[in-house]
């Protein structure tokens, strides 16, 4: 049965304003308990990836807390003993992508992943890749709090992958004994601050997981992004996510990451194009390698247009000759007479070469 996630509010007293998203909470006791192993892996799935959980019973005592705070997803879990499966049908539906950071704070962990093992105590950090296979044994009740983190922030190639799983954060260890106790605290604490504070805090817990994860791969800490930079590159990977939304504007985007729209437009200073350029500018690219693939007795360009964020196919064509000087025809006409004729087969082809000029255009994200 679908898991549907609600927000609650606690007793905590006057609230400061919240971070983002408020913090969402289930249990699987507001199903009948035969229901509560079905109801849990639909919400593990909503709110993390598709997983496979296995008790002896057949039964699940299981609750979930869970927001996002800065572009972090913090999520806590309390629950029964069982086993965990990120299935290779699981992943080759296409969700997860992130690197799962999780902090053991009660009970343990047996942790499969990458021919390699690790056993997660209380205090414990582990990294979980989700686009792998990875099994793990929850022998007695526990809690456990995840911070997903996109890949790249952590990672600079797929290579690196392998190395960071299995090699988990001990407490007992200088730099997990920093780590821990800061995860553990902003995971328990990050909605009762004002919402800069909390966005500052996450951009902080992204950074120091940055650099642990360099001290786990041998890398030089001075290498890796500022804040502000880990921020442009989560903001950059969302809009190419949501461009086939016509609406996507930068409060949509602000909000998504729990930042404001002044500082969203502030990322994009010193990138040579402003925030709504910079849209623009992939758009057209993707409408561009698009018109590329049709076959040349369909080509669809209202259809491209609404695709990747046009609202018609008129307002690509504006787009498209106030960025390159042609309409999409002419472009795609001249396109394909280049590469038909050997005369210019070594030549470099017009969507390489082709940068967008500068001139104005009104997009549903303008700046």
């Amino acid at each position: 049965m679908p898991a549907t996630i609600s927000p609650v509010e606690e007793d905590r007293g006057e609230r400061l304003p919240t971070s983002g998203t408020r913090s969402h909470f289930l249990t699987t006791r507001s199903v009948p308990e035969h229901e509560s192993l079905e109801f849990w892996q639909d919400a593990v799935l909503d709110t993390l990836v598709g997983m496979d959980i296995r008790t002896e019973s057949g039964t699940y005592d299981a609750s979930m807390r869970t927001g996002v705070v800065g572009g972090l997803r913090i999520t806590t879990v309390e629950c029964d003993p069982g086993e965990v499966y990120r299935a290779p049908r699981f992943i080759a539906r296409g969700d997860g992508g992130e690197i799962f950071v999780g902090l053991q704070c009660t009970g343990v962990a047996q942790v499969e992943q990458a021919g390699r093992t690790m056993e997660l105590r209380a205090g414990d950090v582990g990294f979980f890749e989700t686009v792998r296979p990875f099994r793990t044994r929850f022998p007695d009740p526990f809690q456990l709090k995840i911070f997903s983190v996109p890949r790249r922030l952590l990672c600079e190639s797929e290579g690196d992958l392998p190395e960071l799983v299995g090699r988990p954060l001990r407490q007992s260890d200088p730099l997990g004994g920093l780590v821990s106790p800061f995860l553990a605290r902003l995971a328990d604490t990050w909605d009762s601050y004002a919402t800069p504070t909390a966005e500052s805090l996450a951009r902080g817990a992204t950074d120091l997981l940055a650099a642990a994860a360099a001290d786990r791969l041998g890398r030089r800490t001075d290498e890796l992004p500022g804040a502000e930079r880990v921020m442009l590159l989560r903001v950059q990977r969302y809009i190419r996510w949501n461009l086939s939304d016509p609406e996507l504007s930068p409060p949509v985007i602000a909000r998504a990451h729990g930042i404001s729209v002044r500082y969203l437009h502030r990322l994009f200073e010193g990138q040579g194009r402003t925030l709504g350029q910079w849209v623009r500018d992939v758009r057209l690219q993707e409408c561009r390698r698009a018109l590329l693939a049709a076959p040349a007795d369909t080509l669809g360009v209202a259809r491209i247009a609404r695709r990747w964020g046009f609202t018609s196919g008129a307002q690509l064509s504006r787009a498209f000759r106030s960025a390159y000087g042609l309409s999409p025809t002419d472009w795609l006409r001249q396109e394909r007479d280049r590469t038909a004729s050997p005369r210019t087969a070594a030549g470099p082809p017009i969507h390489h070469i082709a940068e967008p000029l500068n001139h104005p255009f009104a997009q549903p994200l303008s700046c």
